[in-house]
């Protein structure tokens, strides 16, 4: 009896060690100093606020009534035609991108040499260049490019390097390939949310490790950064958070060591990667990288310590950060003033490298 309990006693230690050692990472609490360079009010109480969470409570209903092995699919085209493209004149242009399916987005009198290369989120499982349209068109006018949006593979039907390895095959092509043909750009920019904004940060380090041309500046719009689940505010603001908050209500009663563990059995990565968890890895060097974060969303503290981490590593990182917003709230503009004018801030800064 002993014996088994000291081997059960052994087990556990080595489970305990392999989950602190190897699964979480370095404690990243050093760098949760606050850090916006810019620092923007919203409005709460606003009747075009009010209208977002209203939208929000209509599809939390519908998950409440739907059985859970329904979810992905009903988000999926929630996703899908809940966002169309408000901008006029837009043209779309289905292309493969070294076999990566994808879409060309240009706005009026937009420069087809200049192209964004644009990560969609949804979590890994849903979203696509149709549900991000209207992103996507602001983005070819504010930027003056060409944006190029990648319907990368997503979970759980393919495992989780599969969309990394879509991010940086369509970064690849589009350098050499434009909306008219093969043709080498002028300028080059990433830009993505919430997941997407994890592939955009995952995807600028990459660049630079590989020796790639860089892109001319990168922006990722609520970003999750640190797939250990380390950041304070993924629990502290689950209350806040009217998008995220009641979708990973539930998840955020389970032991983060478990989910943690459920983590790299489903997708063989250690949370801790940087392959995963930007934060993690060598943020020096990069280029100039803009975040932005509603201070009430719970993967605020992802933008916050990544940022720290970056500008302490010397690299030209900025964050802005809106109060009362939903996460990536940039999604409902033109209605929500916030959106318009954190969309004027992204513009600004694209103006100034590019």
């Amino acid at each position: 009896m002993s014996n088994i309990i000291w081997g059960l006693l052994a087990l556990a230690a080595i489970i305990w060690a392999i989950e602190i050692f190897y699964l979480r990472g370095k404690n990243l609490s050093v760098f949760d100093q606050p850090a916006a360079q810019g620092r923007f009010q919203g409005s709460a109480t606003s009747e075009a606020y009010r209208g977002v969470l209203s939208s929000l409570d209509g599809i939390a209903a519908t998950l409440q009534s739907t059985p859970r092995s329904q979810h992905i699919a009903l988000l999926r085209n929630y996703m899908n035609n809940a966002f169309p493209s408000n901008e006029s004149g837009i043209q779309i242009i289905a292309v493969d991108a070294g076999g990566v399916p994808a879409e060309w987005v240009l706005a009026p009198n937009a420069d087809p040499r200049r192209r964004l290369l644009y990560i969609h989120g949804g979590a890994y499982t849903m979203g696509s260049p149709q549900s991000h349209r209207r992103l996507t068109s602001k983005f070819s006018e504010i930027a003056n490019a060409a944006v190029l949006a990648i319907d990368y593979r997503l979970m759980p039907e393919y495992p989780r390097m599969a969309g990394i390895e879509d991010s940086r095959t369509g970064y690849r092509w589009l350098l050499d390939n434009g909306p008219t043909g093969l043709s080498p750009a002028s300028a080059v920019f990433v830009a993505g949310d919430s997941a997407g904004g994890n592939l955009t940060l995952s995807l600028i380090a990459w660049v630079r490790d590989q020796g790639l041309r860089a892109p001319n500046a990168a922006v990722a719009l609520s970003p999750a950064t640190d797939a250990t689940l380390g950041s304070p505010s993924l629990k502290n603001h689950i209350e806040t958070d009217p998008m995220l908050g009641p979708l990973f209500k539930s998840l955020a009663k389970i032991p983060r060591s478990v989910l943690l563990w459920a983590a790299w059995l489903q997708t063989r990565i250690r949370p801790s990667d940087p392959v995963v968890s930007p934060v993690y890895g060598d943020l020096s060097r990069l280029p100039p990288v803009l975040l932005h974060a509603s201070e009430s969303e719970m993967l605020f503290d992802d933008s916050l310590r990544y940022v720290n981490k970056a500008v302490a590593a010397g690299s030209p990182v900025t964050l802005q950060t809106w109060s009362d917003m939903v996460h990536v709230w940039h999604i409902f503009h033109p209605e929500l003033p916030e959106a318009r004018d954190a969309l004027e801030n992204i513009r600004k800064f694209f103006q100034a490298h590019g």
